[in-house]
Formats: structure tokens, sequence, C-alpha cells
């Protein structure tokens, strides 16, 4: 009895490979349980399942494309939306980035149904190392530009991706939101008063906002990118896209709270490296557009540390609860993850919200401020 219930909470860490065989198979596409790769958990969002092209019934567009497909099978939302919304909303995030030129390819979408909850998409495969900091992060600045470079559409041309009519006090709520589970964190009073004293430090405003709005990824840790051997940056994880400030961006893929989430991409930047990929950036984005002035972006890179340390509150007061049976909304529990791979989040979370790692960052914030 206890061993079928050992094998039972094993089961919920791993991807669901015979139901997407089986989703796989009524969407017309020839593809055995045998084929079907899973890779390491590495994310609290999705599992992701490596298989071949499948042979039957696809796009023209498919055909072109003789590489290897990974299917992305959502745990959750992180943006909080109900299994169908959140299918849509990543399908857009591709469709939208992969114009850049730097992202994986969207070739199809698996049903929200009894077999897979929450779906799946099918994307492009993309064959590469990780990140090796700091020698690739102007190639994934690059990434960046190349996603922020593209042409703003109409409003009403934006949905479903989200487009916050002031994006910045969109950004403040979010943070404000996530500030309430401070005081579930178990933070020692010296944190707690130097995380409080950095938000209320926040910017009430950011100049000339409504020009600096682009499609962003909100979600540009190293962790998310892959180097291809031409020296491609490929940005991987496209779930969180919407259109807002592409400072937040820059500063995800370069504060500490990112550059050493990833075991395989741990370094810690100087000030001097992030200097230069802020710099280089703005001279690809040269033609005006999404361009920020150097007061903006460091608010900005203020703002998303804030957003991080925010998260880890978030995560350490809710990850202890049940997986959520509904498959609706945003859900961080433990249950939906590999053990190792939350022993490692609680890791990284403890550390970021610790006194001398809150201090460093906000040394690092008035050191950048004064680089302008």
């Amino acid at each position: 009895m206890e061993q079928c219930a050992q094998q039972q909470e094993a089961a919920r860490h791993k991807a669901p490979l015979d139901a997407l065989q089986r989703s796989l198979e009524q969407q017309g596409f020839d593809i055995t349980r045998d084929q079907l790769q899973p890779l390491p958990d590495t994310g609290l969002a999705h599992w992701h399942v490596r298989l071949p092209r499948p042979q039957g019934t696809t796009p023209s567009r498919i055909e072109a494309h003789h590489g290897d497909w990974v299917a992305r099978i959502p745990k959750q939302s992180q943006m909080q939306l109900d299994a169908e919304h959140n299918l849509n909303y990543q399908a857009a995030c591709f469709e939208r980035a992969q114009t850049g030129g730097h992202t994986p390819l969207l070739y199809a979408c698996l049903p929200c149904d009894a077999l897979l909850p929450r779906g799946a998409l099918l994307v492009e495969a993309i064959d590469g190392r990780q990140p090796d900091l700091p020698g690739d992060l102007l190639a994934m600045g690059r990434t960046l530009a190349s996603l922020h470079g593209q042409p703003l559409p109409p409003e009403t041309q934006r949905p479903p991706l989200g487009s916050p009519t002031d994006p910045w006090q969109d950004m403040r709520r979010e943070i404000r939101h996530q500030s309430k589970y401070l005081r579930h964190a178990g933070l020692s009073a010296a944190s707690m008063r130097t995380i409080e004293r950095a938000l209320a430090t926040l910017p009430e405003h950011l100049e000339h906002q409504r020009d600096a709005i682009r499609l962003i990824s909100f979600d540009a840790h190293p962790g998310n990118f892959l180097i291809e051997p031409g020296g491609r940056a490929v940005l991987v994880d496209l779930e969180k896209c919407r259109y807002s400030f592409p400072g937040f961006d820059l500063a995800h893929l370069s504060l500490y709270t990112s550059t050493t989430w990833d075991i395989n991409t741990r370094a810690i930047l100087f000030t001097e490296d992030i200097v230069a990929l802020y710099q280089r950036w703005q001279e690809q984005m040269d033609d005006g557009r999404g361009s920020q002035s150097w007061q903006d972006l460091i608010a900005c890179r203020q703002a998303m540390w804030l957003w991080s340390v925010t998260w880890c509150a978030k995560w350490k007061a809710t990850q202890c609860r049940l997986a959520d049976s509904t498959h609706s909304g945003e859900d961080w529990s433990a249950q939906l993850s590999d053990d190792g791979l939350i022993r490692h989040v609680r890791g990284r979370v403890d550390h970021y919200l610790s006194l001398p790692i809150l201090e460093r960052v906000m040394r690092e914030l008035a050191e950048l401020a004064d680089a302008a």
C-alpha cells in the first residue's frame, strides 16, 4: 500500500507521456510512446518532451521543417488564466515573438481535454548549449533587441497578450500584490526592513512611457536561452510576453537573482558587464523604437528585482499547498515538480531573501545609477 502511494506521488512529478501520445494520435500525428523523450524537469511551469517531427496530417508550413519538436505541457498558468485561455495566450506569445527570428517556431496546439487538462504546444526543438556568462550576454541582448524592435501593433491587435495602458503602474500593482506574502516568508527583521525601504524608493512614474512600450518576454533570465553552434541566442521559454517596457527584460537577463538562478548558467556579473549590455542594447535600438532613458532603465531594474524577491515570498507561502485538481489558474504546488527541483528553488529563494544578498543588489543598483 505504501509503495503504491509512493509510486502515485512520483508520477505527479513526471510528464504525462501516455496522455501526450494519445493526444497526438487523436490529432492525426503518428507518434509511438517510445519516441517520446522526456526532458529534465527544470521549470515550475511546464514539462517538456522531445519528439521527432510527426508523420500524418500536418499544415504545409510544418512540412518544410525536418527537425525535432518539443511538446510544452503546462503544469500551471503563471498568468493566472484558465487552461484554454492560458494555452491560447502561450500560442500567441510564440506567434508574435517568432517574427524576430530568435525564438522557436510554433507548429501546433494540442487541445485542453481529459487527456491533457491544460493542453500542450508543439514547438521547434532548438539544439544548443546553455549560455556561458558573461561571454554570451551580448548575444542574448541582441535576441532581446530583435524582440523589442518589432513594430508595435495597434492596441486593438494586441490581445490576447497583456497591454496595460500604464505598464509602470501595472508592474507596481503586481509587486504590491506579491509583497503581501512577505509576512508569511519567514524573513528576518533586517531583510524585511531592507525590502520595505526598496519598495518605498520605487519611483511613482517614469518619463516618456508610451513611447517606450514594446513586445517583451517578461521571463528573460539566462536559463531560458540556448546558444546555437553559429552563435544565435534563442529565447526558448515564451509564456508571459506582454506589451510593456524593455527595461524589464534587460533587468531579468542580468540581475543577480537571474544569473544565479539556474545551476547550468550560474554566474555573477560585474557592473561593467551590465553597463556594456545596456549600452549595446541602446545602440541596437538607436532608431528610438522602444528606447528608454538610463534613469528609466535602472528604475525598471529595481522594479524587476522587487518583483523577483516578492515572488520568492509568494512561492514560499504557496508551495506547500496541494496541487489544484481543477487545473485552473496559478499553481505553485511542490507536488507538480521533481523533488530535486523543489529543493533547488527553495535554496535559491532563501538565498535571495537573505540580508547580504538584498544589500548586494541594492549596492549594484546604486552603482548603475551613477554609471550613466
